[in-house]
Parts: C-alpha cells; structure tokens; sequence
C-alpha cells in the first residue's frame, strides 16, 4: 500500500468513526434529554453531523467511482430533507400547544434578593 492510498485510508476510517461517535452520542441524547424540544434538538444535530462524517468517510473508501457520485447525491438529499423534517416536526408540535419551556427570567435585583433570602435563612 503506498503512502497516498495509507493515509486516505485513516483518514477515512477516522471520518467513519467520528461519525458512528456522534449517532451513538444523538441516540444517548434522545434517550437521556428531558423534553420533547432537547430531544429533537440531538436528533437533528447528531443526524446530520453523524451522516456527512459517515458519507465522506465511505467516499474516501471507495475512490472517485459512481458509488462515491451516489453517496454524494444522498448526502445533498439527505441535508435537505434532514433539517425540513425537524423543522415541520418542531412546527407541528408548536401548533398542537406543545411548548418549550420558559427559562426564568433574571435581573441583578432578582439576584440579589434572593441572595439576601439564603442569608437570612442560614442566620435563623
């Protein structure tokens, strides 16, 4: 094996890799994040990420042949159809009443008090 054709070969192996590591971490994600919105949120993101790693990476493998033309032409499907699926996803669920949560709202004043409040607990 020559040196070109070595190095491709890790790099496309790396990229394989890196790609199953951010599908395993998007499929973690879904199980473990609380609510409906994180979980879309690591679904979306790890699937795209997790599949352009994984389509350069089988690329690489296969050299400049048609199997690589057609992993490209996936990959261009697959970026458009990925992100409009999880935005009528994330729509539909808007529209049935499904909200995200609201983080609470902060100012120093708020901070402050409440500061305050844990001192004069920790006094009594």
């Amino acid at each position: 094996m020559t040196l070109p054709a070595l190095v491709i070969d890790i790099l496309s192996w790396a990229m394989i890799v890196a790609g199953s590591f951010f599908v395993i971490i998007g499929a973690v994600g879904i199980l473990r994040f609380p609510d409906f919105w994180s979980r879309l949120h690591a679904a979306s993101v790890t699937e795209s990420a997790g599949m352009i790693l994984l389509l350069i990476g089988m690329a690489l493998q296969t050299g400049w042949t048609l199997i690589a033309f057609k992993l490209g032409v996936i990959g261009i499907f697959m970026l458009i159809t990925g992100p409009t699926s999880t935005h009528a996803v994330a729509n539909a669920a808007l529209v049935s009443g499904l909200r995200p949560p609201k983080l609470p709202q902060t100012t120093p004043q708020k901070v402050a008090a409440k500061a305050a409040d844990k001192n004069q607990i920790g006094d009594a």
